[in-house]
């Protein structure tokens, strides 16, 4: 059952970081208005740039190689401070190019040093580590009760348009204090640190490596912000924001699977039990379509009205970005199980890296053409598009590892179930009154079609899932 209750913890840990700053958002976007949001938005993606540059891989890579050695006591403990004593000095140089940056702002400088704190709080992110043990358990509580308080500070200190700055220091100290709270969890874990900068520095290659994919993975957020702030307004950086965090939300479901799934095949991979590497991937593949498909469809049936109601009436261009993002959601799921599930923790490296890079350079090349000509919604049509380059190619560099009839044996099923439960509730979706309690019975009526359909066609699902509990 371990694997099943670290998906659990991971799933919950998610959906935490991306839930409560939602359960803010129809507050804020009345209150900040689509300027606000978009300020917070682009100086936020540029910010990213920074924070990438500055944990250069570290988090992936720290959390294969502890997976590698998690049983040996001594190692661990010695290869654990040689990396965070590694993420301590890259993150400072970040900090340092990112004080340069800020010397030549003009138009947002006081928000950009207010989101910088983020950069500050990637130095002593150190999830990686209990990740690599499988200890999903204390990256999830270490930020309950600081998201909690963070929600709380925004409705009480962010009460007029402008309380942007105030908005954005909440959210990157929130982000610092989490960080540190899982500290105090490494005592008993770790031995004494000894720096040792030769053994320091000799992982900085592997994690550049890692770097190259990081920086690919970055492009599809913040650079399609960053663009629609240049080549259209702030506040359409601010819409494709909105939608963005809504199918991250639901995409916390599908690939909280692949964080879990990294060290185990890892750890199997250093065992050399590759058949049992293979029978885990097609279960968590054919596991990933049951769920990515069901929820593709779904957020797609309730946007129409979901979007103006929860974010109110100016964002009300969102419903139809929405349901354009949607198979993001199949697409991402489909390749966090090929590239996080088997590329990276086999060591896998240059194809995993060659996919991402991929879909980046097909964001860019499409991004300008699409955005001049629709704006908005075509940055949405362009990661759309980049997402299923990323899927397909990464599909085809492991055709000869996998049977691919394996890999899609059910997706007919899943695609009938999820069409059918997609119609019926969009039909309900445009004709009740939107509220609450009918969103929620949306909601309900469209998980029991669909879990009723699977039911009825019975696909082998439900005896793949319990295999991952064995």
């Amino acid at each position: 059952m371990k694997l099943v209750k670290n998906y659990l913890y991971n799933m919950s840990y998610n959906l935490l970081i991306l839930f409560t700053p939602l359960l803010t958002v129809p507050y804020i976007s009345r209150v900040l208005h689509p300027v606000g949001v978009g300020i917070n938005a682009t100086t936020n993606s540029v910010i990213t740039y920074f924070l990438l540059f500055g944990t250069v891989g570290i988090t992936i890579y720290g959390n294969r190689e502890i997976a590698f050695i998690r049983d040996d006591f001594k190692k661990r403990s010695r290869v654990f401070w040689e990396i965070e004593f590694l993420q301590i000095f890259t993150i400072s140089v970040a900090y340092l190019f990112f004080l340069m940056f800020l010397f030549f702002e003009k138009q947002y400088k006081i928000y950009f040093f207010y989101q910088s704190f983020l950069i500050i709080a990637g130095a002593f992110d150190i999830s990686w580590y209990f990740m690599g043990l499988e200890d999903f358990k204390k990256t999830v509580s270490r930020n309950a009760v600081i998201k909690v308080l963070s929600v709380a500070a925004t409705f009480l200190i962010v009460r007029t348009s402008h309380d942007v700055g105030k908005y954005i220091l909440v959210l990157s100290i929130s982000q610092l204090l989490g960080n540190l709270t899982l500290w105090p969890y490494l005592l008993g874990n770790v031995d004494k640190p000894t720096i040792n900068f030769f053994a320091m520095f000799k992982h900085l290659k592997p994690s550049i490596m890692l770097f190259i994919p990081q920086i690919a993975m970055t492009v599809y957020l913040a650079l399609n912000k960053t663009m629609l702030w240049k080549l259209d307004s702030v506040s359409a950086s601010g819409f494709y924001d909105y939608s963005d965090k809504l199918i991250k939300l639901v995409l916390a479901v599908v690939t909280a699977i692949g964080t879990v799934m990294l060290p185990h095949i890892a750890n199997l991979y250093a065992k050399k039990q590759l058949e049992k590497v293979k029978q885990y991937l097609y279960t968590s593949f054919d596991f990933v379509l049951f769920i990515s498909i069901s929820l593709g469809f779904g957020i797609a049936a309730i946007s129409t009205t979901l979007a103006p109601w929860f974010f109110g009436r100016y964002f009300s261009s969102v419903n139809t970005l929405l349901m354009i993002e949607s198979p993001v959601i199949l697409f991402i799921g489909l390749s966090n199980v090929i590239g996080q599930q088997y590329l990276l923790p086999t060591k896998k490296t240059a194809q995993y890296t060659v996919s991402v890079v991929l879909g980046a350079l097909v964001n860019i090349i499409v991004n300008i053409p699409l955005i001049i000509a629709w704006g908005v919604k075509g940055a949405m049509l362009a990661t759309v598009i980049s997402e299923f380059c990323v899927t397909a190619y990464q599909l085809f560099v492991v055709r000869h590892d996998f049977q691919m009839r394996h890999f899609f044996k059910n997706i007919i099923s899943y695609l009938l179930s999820g069409s059918c439960m997609c119609m019926i509730v969009y039909t309900l979706n445009v004709t009740m009154k939107i509220s609450v309690f009918s969103l929620l019975g949306q909601v309900v009526v469209g998980i029991l079609t669909y879990i009723g359909l699977i039911l009825i066609i019975q696909p082998d699902i439900l005896n793949k899932v319990s295999d991952l509990s064995k």
